[in-house]
């Protein structure tokens, strides 16, 4: 997977640099640079049909908006990463919580249903394959 966006990495390098030197060249334009000029528009038509070649590879591949937001306001889209992961850690400690406060509830609530109603807890341990009473 990682050589796809290697192969289209390398394209838009190249497509860069070629805007780049087009724009040296369109800046101090001389009659005599006309055909440099042609040549450079012609490495810029070339260079995008093969980034449109590269499309087709990572047509499977969605990034989320959030990262274009990123970019658009001249922040790293790494950060997204970041703090994505960030929300997940604080999510999952807090789902953590709430599953240990949901056990707690149930062995109280099993210890107290125990002492009202023995017979039925009893049926119910042996239903749920539990050898002995909570304590």
């Amino acid at each position: 997977m990682a050589e796809k966006f290697d192969h289209l990495e390398e394209h838009l390098e190249k497509f860069v640099e070629n805007i780049r030197q087009l724009g040296i060249i369109v800046s101090d334009f001389q009659p005599s640079s006309q055909a440099g000029l042609n040549q450079k528009l012609n490495f810029i038509v070339t260079g995008l049909q093969d980034i449109d070649k590269c499309r087709q590879q990572l047509h499977d591949i969605t990034v989320p908006l959030e990262v274009f937001e990123y970019i658009d306001q001249g922040r790293n889209p790494q950060l997204y990463t970041k703090e994505c992961l960030e929300r997940a850690l604080a999510k999952n400690e807090q789902v953590k919580g709430k599953i240990d406060t949901m056990k707690k509830f149930k062995s109280l609530l099993i210890q107290e249903l125990s002492k009202v109603f023995p017979e039925d807890m009893a049926k119910y341990r042996s239903i749920r394959g539990e050898d002995h009473a909570p304590s």
